[in-house]
């Protein structure tokens, strides 16, 4: 059985109860969750731009490639070029989706799609009223050094930047592609 606790703006909460696969009987808060994308924009072959963002539940400020919460009946592309222009000002050209991930599958159905973007216009930052973001330029090279020092800390980030590092000969020929 299922026992909703907290319905919210963009998430819900509810505890079930489930049958293992043992027979015992055991409990499972789940956070209901609409989904939410993540953007890996190059502003050149070599040059991401990046958000430092104000996280209140962290009590700080993270290094973040651009990202946000699905909107109800919206796809994973159209939000992703929306979050792109309301967080860094830019538009994209063209966009590939990279991949897909639970973000925390033992106790939340959130799914993250995550995407390149490339070929980027600048057309004007439009942040919620409610977020405190800085874009911030870093080379690849950079990024890496961040990845390794720890100094980067959201995992959307380190699963977007680890892939396209470990892709990046195939993603570099797509930047350098004009379609």
């Amino acid at each position: 059985k299922s026992r909703r606790i907290y319905d919210g703006k963009i998430l819900h909460l509810r505890v079930d109860d489930v049958r293992l696969p043992n027979g015992r009987l055991a409990k499972r808060e789940i956070i209901e969750h609409p989904g939410a994308v993540a953007i890996v924009p190059f502003e050149d072959p070599d040059t991401i731009i990046m958000i430092k963002q104000l996280r209140h539940t962290v009590n700080g400020w993270l290094l973040e490639i651009p990202a946000g919460t699905l909107e109800r009946d919206e796809t994973p592309h159209r939000c992703a070029a929306r979050e792109l222009l309301e967080e860094t000002g830019y538009k994209a050209g063209r966009m590939m989706r990279l991949f897909s991930c639970y973000v925390a599958p033992g106790y939340s159905n959130e799914l993250i799609h995550e995407f390149l973007a490339a070929d980027l216009k600048y057309a004007g930052q439009r942040t919620d009223t409610d977020e405190y973001v800085k874009t911030v330029r870093m080379n690849l090279r950079e990024v890496s050094q961040k990845l390794a020092s720890g100094t980067i800390k959201d995992a959307k980030t380190i699963c977007g930047m680890l892939y396209v590092l470990r892709r990046y000969p195939e993603i570099s020929r797509w930047l350098r592609s004009r379609r």
